[in-house]
């Protein structure tokens, strides 16, 4: 089994196993180094939601910055597992895991996300899927994290502020226009 570890924050440095299953790739350290930059180090008060979690390390570090709330979901039975014992790692009620697709998901009422990691599986459309869904999820003001396939410009309503590639990954900040 694989492990990554958390880059920054108060768990920096600290390991996270990966399930093995199928279509999973955390996003390398690299490239959360870049997103954290852009989103900036400290995430104190905000809520997340991590909607593809796979190993959870997208929501595990932004939790790890102070995020207020990460809400992790999983389809995967596998890497759901995997995903609910890191989290029961730090003992934090601020990490919320749920075993869910990611299109039947529902958050409590009154809860809205600042910030959205979205990393799906490739080549199954699941961008434009949850395109529709992100409104109804978002806090005024939100940011979305997704990588892709392929470079992307917009995701329905939401524009990419900034974006970088690694190997054949692309990733993208995004805003509300």
């Amino acid at each position: 089994m694989a492990k990554i570890r958390i880059t920054g924050g108060e768990w920096r440095s600290r390991l996270i196993q990966v399930a093995d299953a199928e279509g999973l790739r955390p996003t390398p350290d690299r490239v959360r180094e870049t997103l954290f930059n852009w989103l900036g180090q400290d995430l104190a008060g905000l809520s997340c939601l991590d909607l593809f979690a796979g190993s959870g390390i997208l929501g595990i570090e932004a939790a790890s910055r102070g995020a207020a709330h990460v809400t992790l979901v999983e389809k995967n039975r596998r890497a759901f597992e995997q995903l609910r014992c890191n989290a029961e790692l730090f003992a934090s009620s601020r990490l919320e895991p749920i075993c869910c697709d990611a299109l039947k998901f529902a958050p409590a009422a009154a809860r809205r996300f600042d910030i959205v990691f979205l990393d799906p599986p490739y080549h199954k459309g699941w961008l434009g899927a949850v395109a529709p869904l992100l409104d109804g999820w978002t806090a005024p003001g939100a940011r979305l994290y997704a990588e892709a396939e392929q470079r992307l410009e917009r995701l329905g309503a939401w524009q990419v502020t900034k974006q970088g590639q690694a190997g054949q990954v692309f990733y993208h900040l995004l805003e509300r226009d």
